[in-house]
C-alpha cells in the first residue's frame, strides 16, 4: 500500500492519461470503423477495395510496428504532431479495422430484404445504411465491439514507450525511486482492471437494453 500512497500523484496522472488515450482513440476507431464497414458493403467497387485493403493491412500489422510507422514515418512528410496525437492515430486506426469487421458482421445479419425495401422507396445507399441497416445491425454488435474496446484500453500501454503519459509508463518513475517493482506492477494492474471492468459493465448494460428493445 505504501507504494501506492507515496506515489499516488504519479499513478493518478498515468491513470488519467490512459483514460484520455482510450476515450479519444475509441471515438476515432468507432467513426472510422463504421465508415470503413460501409465501404466494405458498398456497391461502389473502389470503396470496397479501399475498405478491404484498410482492414487487411491494419489487422495484420503489429500495433508496435504501426506506432513506429506513425511516429517516425509521418514527420518525414513534414507532419509534425504531439506524440499524444500520433498515439491516438495509431490506436484509432488500428482498432478501426476490428470495429469494421464487427460492424460488417452485424450488417450481414440484417435481412437483404430490408435494404431492398429501403432502396425501392428511393433511399440512397447512405440513407439505407444510416436509417435502416445500421440501427438493426447495432443490436448484434454491442458485445463484439465491447471486447474490441477492452483490447483498446490495454493496447494504450504501448504509447508509454513513445513518450506519452499513461498508466504502464509510471513504473519507470516509481522504480527509479527505489520502490518494489512487484508492487508497482500490482497497482498498475489494478488500474487497468478498473478501466476494463468499467468498459465491460457499460457494454453489458447496453447489451441488456438492446435485448429489452427487441
Amino acid at each position: 500500500m505504501k507504494t501506492l500512497t507515496d506515489n499516488w500523484s504519479t499513478y493518478w496522472e498515468g491513470f488519467l492519461g490512459t483514460i484520455s488515450l482510450f476515450a479519444v482513440s475509441a471515438v476515432l476507431s468507432l467513426v472510422l470503423g463504421v465508415l470503413i464497414a460501409g465501404f466494405r458493403v458498398s456497391p461502389v467497387r473502389p470503396l470496397r477495395v479501399f475498405g478491404t485493403v484498410w482492414v487487411t493491412l491494419l489487422r495484420n500489422t503489429p500495433l508496435t510496428l504501426l506506432f513506429f510507422i506513425v511516429v517516425l514515418g509521418l514527420p518525414r512528410f513534414n507532419i509534425t504532431l504531439p506524440f499524444y496525437t500520433f498515439a491516438v492515430l495509431a490506436l484509432g486506426c488500428y482498432t478501426s479495422a476490428f470495429v469494421c469487421e464487427a460492424m460488417r458482421s452485424g450488417i450481414n445479419t440484417v435481412p437483404t430484404g430490408q435494404g431492398e425495401a429501403a432502396r425501392s422507396l428511393g433511399m440512397s445507399f447512405g440513407q439505407t445504411m444510416g436509417l435502416v441497416v445500421l440501427p438493426q445491425a447495432y443490436r448484434s454488435v454491442v458485445a463484439p465491439i465491447g471486447s474490441v474496446m477492452i483490447a483498446l484500453a490495454k493496447n494504450t500501454a504501448i504509447a508509454g514507450s513513445f513518450s506519452v503519459t499513461e498508466l504502464l509508463g509510471t513504473y519507470r518513475t516509481i522504480n527509479e525511486l527505489g520502490y518494489s517493482i512487484i508492487w508497482t506492477f500490482v497497482w498498475i494492474a489494478v488500474g487497468y482492471l478498473i478501466i476494463t471492468l468499467t468498459i465491460s459493465a457499460v457494454f453489458n448494460l447496453l447489451e441488456r437494453r438492446v435485448a429489452v428493445s427487441r
